[in-house]
């Protein structure tokens, strides 16, 4: 077993800082080793993306399949160079408007710029460039392309505080860097550009299609319904295939009426009583005092859903620590943010819905 190492990063607004407490984090970056970091969206799970045995080392410390694609964070945008064709017109427009950001972009690969195992064997890589001032530092101090996915066990909610990712990997890397919670609480927004007038998105995330748009005007934003089933083809990025963020508790999502979903979910709570399993609601602020379960949780107010997508992964570690093995989540609207929501809700309950 690894002795797990925590870096704590007191000052992300002072770079010399920054470097100073990253140096040794950044040298086992270089050297192959994982090391955890934050970004804005939630933790990443780092190795040197050219480095086959490091990126070996993410799929078996994370139990992650490897037909999954990894992403490649950059601090810098004349990394690109190295790792990609040439590519769209349109692509440049949006990195230069949403980048430091959540917002990855699928590109063509340069061959051998990273490791197979990083694309999982696509002519393309998906790359974003965090905005984290310790996960910039970090990528610009190890001098390489950090593969990363999120930093917990393949299919388990993802982590918004160091404490999670020790939770699930402590003792399998080597390190993590501490940088508080993380501020979006979702993963990136995935996108292809299969012509120059269309943003296809792969992953919906902490860029909404709205913010495309408004970056685009022109573009064609094709945006997947957040709740369809799971793809079987190979996926083209992270998150379009199995279960993933997970409880171990039994996840179900209540849509509809806002209140035949409370009747509904009470009712449900009421009639597993009987079998002695505990049972738990994630609602929103609006209506946490109309549920009586044995754990109900709150996303925020429904009328700022980007609460909710901050909340969502540390409320279904929190069924876990409380071992809740029935859950019921109220939807929501799947407009802006709450698209990415959806789809991670959905994931997370492996599309079990209820309709009202």
């Amino acid at each position: 077993m690894t002795t797990t190492k925590v870096w704590q990063v007191m000052d992300g607004s002072n770079p010399e800082m920054l470097a100073e407490q990253l140096e040794e984090a950044a040298a086992l970056l270089r050297a192959g080793e994982l090391v955890a970091f934050p970004t804005e969206t939630v933790y990443g799970l780092g190795a040197d993306a050219r480095n086959t045995k490091a990126v070996e080392s993410i799929f078996k410390a994370k139990g992650r399949p490897s037909d999954n694609p990894l992403i490649v964070h950059i601090a810098d945008e004349r990394q690109l160079d190295e790792l990609v064709l040439p590519y769209p017109e349109l692509a440049g427009r949006l990195m230069k408007q949403l980048w430091p950001g959540p917002l990855t972009l699928v590109l063509p690969v340069h061959p051998e710029a990273v490791s197979p195992l990083v694309t999982a064997g696509l002519s393309t890589v998906g790359v974003r460039m965090p905005d984290h001032p310790a996960a910039l530092a970090l990528i610009q101090q190890s001098g390489c392309p950090v593969a990363a996915p999120s930093a917990n066990r393949s299919g388990r909610p993802s982590p918004t505080l160091a404490e999670h990712v020790l939770e699930d990997l402590g003792g399998k890397i080597s390190g993590v860097v501490d940088g508080g919670a993380t501020g979006v609480g979702l993963e990136s927004t995935v996108i292809e550009l299969p012509d120059s007038n269309t943003i296809r998105v792969l992953r919906p995330g902490g860029i909404t299609a709205e913010q495309l748009q408004n970056a685009a005007p022109e573009a064609r934003i094709d945006a997947p319904a957040p709740t369809t089933s799971e793809v079987t083809e190979a996926p083209r990025s992270p998150g379009m295939k199995y279960t993933h963020y997970a409880p171990q508790g039994d996840l179900v999502i209540v849509q509809g009426d806002r209140a035949e979903a409370v009747r509904y979910i009470q009712e449900q709570v009421n009639g597993t009583r009987a079998t002695e399993l505990k049972t738990g609601v994630l609602t929103f602020d609006e209506r946490t005092a109309s549920f009586d379960a044995d754990l109900v949780l709150t996303y925020g107010s429904e009328q700022h859903l980007e609460q909710a997508a901050h909340r969502l992964y540390a409320a279904l570690r929190r069924f876990d620590a409380e071992g809740v093995q029935r859950i019921w989540a109220e939807g929501c609207s799947e407009e802006g943010i709450g698209l990415a929501l959806m789809n991670r809700l959905a994931k997370a309950a492996g599309h079990q819905i209820v309709r009202l």
